[in-house]
């Protein structure tokens, strides 16, 4: 499998076989499925790939997910969200599996709604966005696609501007369910800056071709980059987290590898081309030093 991104349009593609050009107009940035048709359809998982696009999913049923290095089991009625930053898949479907799911790109937003979708909670950086529904929750969430589902399918001139408004409500509700003062206020600068290294450690991710290549590896390099000074950034990450920002860095190396080494056909030396190593030697030694086997037996379990 190999680490690329797949489109919106390519997604589309995968399910209509000719798009033509009024149709790709009509259904604009947005559209909306049932998961029980898909599986009549024949598709039962994705691949493990980055998309360009959003995706919010009412999962019906028990699978397990996948989102970038961490894997999920879900049962019963779930909720989840998917943006383009993080690569995800699922196990095979259950054929008794239903609900919904729409994917929409960001400038679906921009026109007559002023949100910001990277800027939401919801979408940010070490987000877990799967929310397990109570009867009463899923009843309501199911409501909102329904009513999306049924608005596509008409002829109303402002459907899309009534299906925002859908998705906005499903988004808000979601944010509802985790405290946003929980996770995302700072109570000191401490947790501000080491909430800014994070955010520039994981954009470099998930590296999806063998072109692209992680460049900010050192606290150092960080630091310049956030235009703060090094020791500050060691003192700060280490005040709030209780690790170094190289455990830190070190970590998320670790986890991109393995991910790599799984996930794509990619030859080590590639790999360790992207991961910024100066040749496959240096990598092998700390990737074993790190997980106590070599990359390529890694491959092989």
């Amino acid at each position: 499998m190999s680490g690329s991104t797949e489109s919106l349009e390519e997604f589309y593609k995968q399910k209509f076989k000719d798009l033509s050009e009024n149709f790709k107009k009509d259904i604009g940035q947005f559209n909306v499925f049932r998961i029980e048709d898909r599986i009549a359809e024949g598709v039962t998982s994705p691949s493990y790939i980055r998309r360009d696009f959003y995706k919010i999913m009412l999962f019906q049923g028990k699978n397990v997910f996948h989102y970038a290095d961490k894997s999920i089991e879900v049962s019963n009625n779930t909720l989840l969200f998917f943006n383009p930053r993080v690569p995800y898949t699922y196990d095979v479907l259950d054929p008794d599996t239903k609900g919904y799911f729409c994917v929409f790109k960001e400038e679906f937003f921009h026109e007559s709604f002023r949100i910001n979708l990277n800027e939401l909670p919801l979408f940010s950086t070490g987000t877990v966005p799967v929310f397990k529904l109570d009867p009463a929750l899923n009843s309501e969430v199911e409501s909102i696609f329904k009513k999306i589902f049924n608005t596509l399918n008409t002829d109303y001139i402002y459907k899309y501007e009534l299906i925002k408004s859908y998705v906005s409500e499903l988004i808000y509700l979601s944010i509802q369910l985790k405290p946003i003062e929980e996770v995302f206020q700072h109570p000191d600068a401490s947790s501000r800056i080491t909430t800014l290294f994070i955010e520039l450690l994981e954009r470099q991710f998930p590296i999806d071709s063998t072109l692209q290549r992680f460049e900010l590896r050192s606290p150092k390099a960080i630091a310049d980059r956030l235009s703060i000074h090094v020791n500050y950034l060691n003192r700060a990450v280490k005040k709030h987290s209780g690790r170094t920002t190289t455990e830190h860095v070190f970590e998320r190396l670790i986890a991109e590898a393995k991910i790599l080494l799984k996930h794509t056909n990619w030859n080590i030396a590639e790999i360790s081309y992207v991961l910024g190593f100066e040749d496959q030697a240096h990598f092998n030694k700390f990737f074993k030093k790190n997980t106590k086997v070599n990359p390529s037996a890694f491959r092989q379990v």
